[in-house]
């Protein structure tokens, strides 16, 4: 998990006072949906002072789904920025398609317990009770990018309960999970609080326990592809400058300058 350092984020801020005699681009970002609050708050800002026009494709982080991000790029579709959850990020450095020296990390997120807006809200404040709380729920929803991975591959392993619950837990593509919560088709679902607190109809319960819990990197970087990397790198550069921080914690992301390393 790398932060920038003091002089890589001055440098990268530094992009943002290109003129914009320089030529406006339009730049093609894809992006999962842990930064998406944040982003869409900061996007029209970013287009107002740098000139640019931002155009988003989105798409979880991984997974089947022909809309995720690494099967769009798989397939030869066009993008100057990516941002998405950052161990999948090192995924694509890895394969050639983004660029190594170009990766950022932007911001940190909590995994976070959703019930329809108004019902009963469980109990997890300890991990006996969150167990307990999972082995209640009449249905449990997770997404299928990195959060849920880690709940159904390990979490629910290792609290001793993937027997009791695995038929009534279900990966959700392609969609928000707090959708599945909000229309009663989840009693309880899971996704980082990020993606969680835009969407209407649910009552978010609170981050799992904090023994249980992990940290969702989100981070950024240029297509190998890129046909606007001047201007993508700007776009990176706003996102992880002082004037982005009020939106990301707003979002209910940590700050990746501020978050815990």
């Amino acid at each position: 998990m790398r932060v920038l350092s003091i002089a890589a984020r001055g440098l990268l801020a530094g992009l943002l006072l290109l003129p914009a005699a320089a030529g406006a681009a339009e730049i093609k970002v894809m992006i999962s949906g842990g930064f998406s609050a944040a982003y869409e708050a900061l996007v029209p800002e970013f287009e107002r002072t740098s000139g640019h026009k931002v155009v988003t494709l989105r798409g979880p982080s991984m997974g089947e789904t022909p809309q995720a991000i690494p099967n769009r790029l798989a397939r030869g579709e066009d993008a100057d920025v990516v941002i998405m959850v950052g161990y999948a990020l090192g995924k694509l450095v890895d394969q050639g398609q983004v660029r190594a020296d170009s990766r950022v990390d932007l911001a940190w997120s909590r995994i976070a317990l959703a019930v329809k807006a108004g019902a009963p809200k469980p109990d997890i404040s300890t991990v006996d009770a969150f167990r307990r709380a999972l082995l209640a729920a009449k249905s449990i929803a997770y997404s299928d990018s990195a959060s849920g991975v880690y709940l159904s591959t390990t979490l629910f392993k290792q609290i001793g309960v993937y027997d009791q619950i695995k038929d009534k837990a279900r990966k959700i593509p392609a969609e928000p999970v707090a959708k599945v919560v909000a229309r009663g088709e989840a009693e309880i679902g899971f996704q980082p609080i990020s993606e969680l607190r835009p969407f209407p109809g649910i009552d978010i319960v609170g981050p799992i326990p904090e023994e249980l819990q992990i940290v969702n990197v989100f981070a950024a970087g240029l297509a190998s592809r890129a046909k606007e990397p001047e201007a993508g790198k700007a776009l990176i550069a706003y996102l992880v400058s002082p004037a982005a921080k009020g939106a990301i914690l707003a979002s209910g992301m940590e700050f990746a300058d501020t978050a815990k390393k």
